[in-house]
């Protein structure tokens, strides 16, 4: 068994035999992992936007966007699928192993636009409502 450490600190064992390095498969996984997080990083940043502007067919469609994504990591433990298709590839497991986002930001990803979803959330809100 390989040790790795996980997000949270702690070291946890891999099934080296499970383990294929590939950088090229690894990089495609990362590259699609980043494309699709900044999808989701953009609509939640633009639904108070879509709330200011008083567009809230676009604020809900954003909504249930996002909300299908949490669903998908809810699904999975809270961790992204894309994320286990990286760990195939390699046995570094920082932060941002599968992923192109500085360490931080991967390390809190889920607080920072988790909170920022609810901000949005609550202009939408607020905006309906006045």
């Amino acid at each position: 068994m390989i040790p790795m450490q996980s997000s949270s600190g702690r070291t946890r064992q891999a099934d080296p035999s499970n383990l294929v390095p590939d950088v090229n498969a690894l990089a495609a996984v990362k590259l699609l992992h980043t494309a699709v997080w900044a999808l989701f990083a953009a609509s939640i940043v633009a639904l108070p936007i879509t709330a200011v502007m008083r567009r809230f067919d676009w604020a809900a469609a954003l909504t249930a966007l996002v909300l299908v994504e949490c669903g998908i990591l809810a699904v999975n433990r809270g961790r992204c699928p894309l994320t286990g298709l990286a760990a195939r590839y390699t046995s570094d497991r920082t932060d941002n192993f599968d992923i192109y986002l500085p360490k931080l930001i991967a390390r809190y990803n889920k607080v920072i636009f988790g909170f920022l979803f609810l901000f949005g959330e609550g202009v939408v809100l607020w905006r309906w409502l006045v």
